[in-house]
C-alpha cells in the first residue's frame, strides 16, 4: 500500500505553527516512514501535486487574493484539509488588522512607521495580490480538522500527523486542546 501524500502551506501567519511542527524533533523521521512528504514552504516543491494528496495542512489566516487562490488550490487538491494553529482557525493576531482596516493597517505599517523614509509606499505587485479583509481558513474553503493554538504544541502536531498517516481522523478535544 502507498504511503499518504502530505502536502503543507503557510498564508499570512509567523510560520510559529510550522517551526512547531519541526519541534517533534526526532519524532519528524517516524512520520517521514509512514507519508510521503511532497509541497511545503521550506521544500523545493511548492504546490501540492496536480494530481492529489491525501493530507494538505495550511497555517496562517487569509488577508490577500493571493491566500485565496493558495487555499483554493490545496482544497482542491487534497482529501482532507487541517486548519494549523489560531491565525487558520481563528483568523489569530492577524485579524487584528479588521479591527482598524486595511487601508488604515498598511499605512501605519509602511507609511508612518517611526523607521520609514521619506519615500515610505504601501508595497502593490501583481505577484502579491490584493490585500483582503482577513479571514479564518474556514470561511473560505471547508475545513476537515482544526489544530487550534498559537502555536500548537509540537506533541499535539505529532499526534495530529500520526494520526491522518494511519488514515484516522484526529480528535482535537480535552488536553490536545490545552497548552503543556
Amino acid at each position: 500500500m502507498s504511503k499518504p501524500k502530505i502536502s503543507s502551506d503557510w498564508l499570512a501567519v509567523c510560520s510559529g505553527c510550522h517551526m512547531s511542527l519541526l519541534d517533534i524533533d526526532e519524532r519528524i523521521v517516524e512520520i517521514a516512514k509512514l507519508v510521503d512528504i511532497r509541497s511545503t514552504p521550506i521544500t523545493d516543491l511548492k504546490e501540492p501535486d496536480e494530481d492529489g494528496v491525501d493530507v494538505g495542512i495550511l497555517s496562517g489566516a487569509v488577508n490577500m487574493t493571493t491566500h485565496e487562490e493558495v487555499a483554493k488550490r490545496m482544497r482542491e487538491r487534497c482529501k482532507i484539509l487541517v486548519a494549523l494553529g489560531d491565525c487558520a482557525v481563528f483568523g489569530g493576531v492577524v485579524a487584528m488588522r479588521n479591527l482598524c482596516g486595511t487601508e488604515e493597517a498598511l499605512r501605519r505599517a509602511y507609511v508612518e512607521t517611526e523607521s520609514t523614509d521619506d519615500e515610505g509606499k504601501i508595497p502593490s505587485s501583481p505577484e502579491l495580490g490584493k490585500p483582503t479583509p482577513v479571514r479564518a481558513l474556514h470561511e473560505v474553503v471547508k475545513v476537515d480538522v482544526f489544530v487550534p493554538g498559537c502555536p500548537p504544541d509540537a506533541d499535539v502536531i505529532y499526534y495530529v500527523l500520526s494520526e491522518l498517516a494511519q488514515g484516522r481522523i484526529p480528535e482535537i478535544k480535552d488536553e490536545k486542546l490545552h497548552w503543556h
